[in-house]
């Protein structure tokens, strides 16, 4: 399992609408609207680093999202 934190910025006005696209991703385990620096943090779990690439890859395909930063983590067994 691989996790990542994607913190992203969007354009102003498109809040609503960028959550919304955000909230319907499979592998978007939590969305938090942010105060700051960066508009929102998504927290993506997901089978495979490939599949983490894919998800961050359509989150900056939606309209609005004017930047992104993932930082990447391995889940280890427990």
């Amino acid at each position: 399992m691989v996790a990542a934190v994607c913190m992203i910025n969007v354009d102003l006005g498109k809040e609503i609408s960028v959550r919304r696209e955000l909230s319907m991703f499979e592998g978007v385990k939590e969305l938090l609207h942010l105060f700051g620096e960066y508009d929102f943090l998504v927290i993506i779990k997901a089978g495979d680093l490939r599949q983490v690439n894919y998800i961050v890859d359509k989150i900056r395909e939606i309209n609005g999202v004017s930047a992104t930063k993932t930082i990447i983590g391995a889940e280890g067994e427990e």
